[in-house]
């Protein structure tokens, strides 16, 4: 069984050693003390789910959980859902992510924006594995306006946004994910520096 007092002292990059170590009884859980009030025992169990995620598919059975996180009214649990979904699509032979990857979508449109964020980079992950949604999650990451965005953000969240475009463009792109990356190098949000990081990239 999972030792908290070592889960809750151990530096955080042992969690990928103690994952490893975690047995079936385990997993359930875990999945309760992603309820717990406590920020810190509810993070350490949320990295080492992560962890697990890596590299074993006995989180994947829980993914309907996740998908309800994706509903609360707590944006820790919003962030928490969508990242164990995202780390456990490698897992999805039955595609259980195209069932609800509208609800996933939504919250691309989120009020708080480090969900929004969140949600943008945990995209990254799922790309590699569902090649058939691509059109319609750069279609969707494309139609952000950064205009309503908080001024403060609109740079990380486009930054975002091309990290994932840049992914999808390893597999296939199209004239519109060309064009929007061309207006985001050519516009004035991002800074001399950024634009010739992305290019070196690309």
């Amino acid at each position: 069984m999972v030792n908290m007092e070592e889960l809750l002292t151990c530096d955080a990059d042992k969690l990928n050693e103690i994952s490893k170590t975690l047995e079936k009884d385990d997993i359930p859980q875990l999945i309760e003390l992603l309820m717990e009030k406590n920020d810190t025992i509810r993070y350490r169990v949320f990295l080492l789910l992560q962890n697990r995620s890596l590299h074993n598919n006995d989180v994947y059975p829980f993914w309907n959980v996740f998908c309800e996180k994706l509903k609360s009214k707590n944006s820790y649990q919003r962030n928490i859902g969508l990242h164990l979904i995202a780390d456990n699509v490698k897992w999805d032979n039955d595609n259980k992510f195209d069932e609800i990857i509208d609800e996933y979508l939504l919250l691309l449109h989120d009020d708080k924006p480090i969900t929004v964020r969140q949600c943008i980079q945990a995209l990254g992950k799922i790309v590699p594995y569902k090649i058939h949604l691509h059109n319609k999650i750069a279609n969707k990451i494309m139609g952000i306006k950064l205009s309503d965005v908080r001024e403060t953000m609109r740079k990380q969240i486009l930054l975002d946004i091309l990290g994932v475009l840049i992914v999808i463009r390893k597999y296939q792109t199209t004239d519109e994910i060309e064009e929007y990356i061309t207006n985001a190098l050519t516009g004035g949000l991002l800074d001399k520096k950024t634009k010739n990081k992305i290019e070196s990239i690309l």
